[in-house]
């Protein structure tokens, strides 16, 4: 915080004051001094407040806000990955319980859902799946790691799936996994909690992998690679 310079107004009412201190001295005795002085010191507090004017926070900020995560601050996130040229893999998770992250607690049962889709950015959203270059994606896998007052490091959730049990049977799907890019929509997990958590908690970060099959050119079954995406999602954990 910086200090500011009293103003030339002030400086000149403190003269004021001291000159009639002095004639307060002549006139009275001390006991009228003390009053005197006390009189005009708070007035000139009060004058002065204006200018160094001071602003408490109502409490001091949580440990948690040092924590920096973009979905506690707006309860959802969207993370894109390439899997190649104009071929996006996004994946977006959403706060479910509580859906006010500040409630986010070590204590407290948090619940989240996310998605995974695949957009071709090559051809129109609405072209026909043969003009698409398809992504099916064969596993998810989710690892979190505590960040904690204390140094020390935890694993308390983990998530392990083939995507393929997860959705309806009805789902477009093959050897290679669930197709992401249908006219079904990608993979959907609704609800995922999160437990209990050690007490001195303030960060916990979840690291997503995703096991997928990319086709290089659009209807070519030949043109299938397969590679892991990998994102990280902070998320800030506050006290009870």
């Amino acid at each position: 915080m910086s200090l500011r310079r009293p103003s030339v107004s002030g400086t000149r009412r403190l003269s004021l004051v001291a000159v009639a201190l002095v004639g307060a001295l002549a006139l009275s005795g001390c006991t009228q001094l003390v009053d005197a002085f006390n009189a005009a010191q708070g007035n000139t507090s009060s004058d002065t407040t204006a200018e160094n004017t001071f602003v408490r926070p109502s409490a001091s900020p949580s440990a948690s806000m040092a924590f920096n995560s973009q979905f506690s601050y707006d309860g959802s996130v969207s993370l894109s990955s390439d899997v190649a040229d104009d071929l996006e893999l996004r994946l977006e998770v959403w706060a479910v319980d509580s859906k006010r992250t500040q409630e986010w607690t070590p204590t407290r049962e948090k619940t989240f859902g996310f998605s995974v889709n695949v957009y071709d950015h090559r051809v129109d959203d609405k072209a026909v799946l043969t003009e698409k270059r398809r992504v099916f994606i064969s596993a998810v896998q989710i690892q979190s790691t505590t960040t904690q007052t204390s140094g020390q490091m935890q694993q308390p959730y983990q998530f392990s799936a083939d995507p393929r049990t997860l959705v309806p049977t009805d789902t477009q799907r093959s050897d290679r996994g669930l197709l992401l890019n249908s006219f079904q929509g990608g993979l959907l997990v609704p609800e995922q909690t999160i437990h209990q958590l050690p007490e001195d908690t303030y960060g916990l970060t979840l690291e997503f992998a995703l096991t997928v099959a990319v086709e290089g050119t659009a209807n070519t079954d030949a043109s299938f690679s397969q590679q892991i995406v990998y994102q990280y999602l902070p998320i800030a954990i506050y006290q009870d």
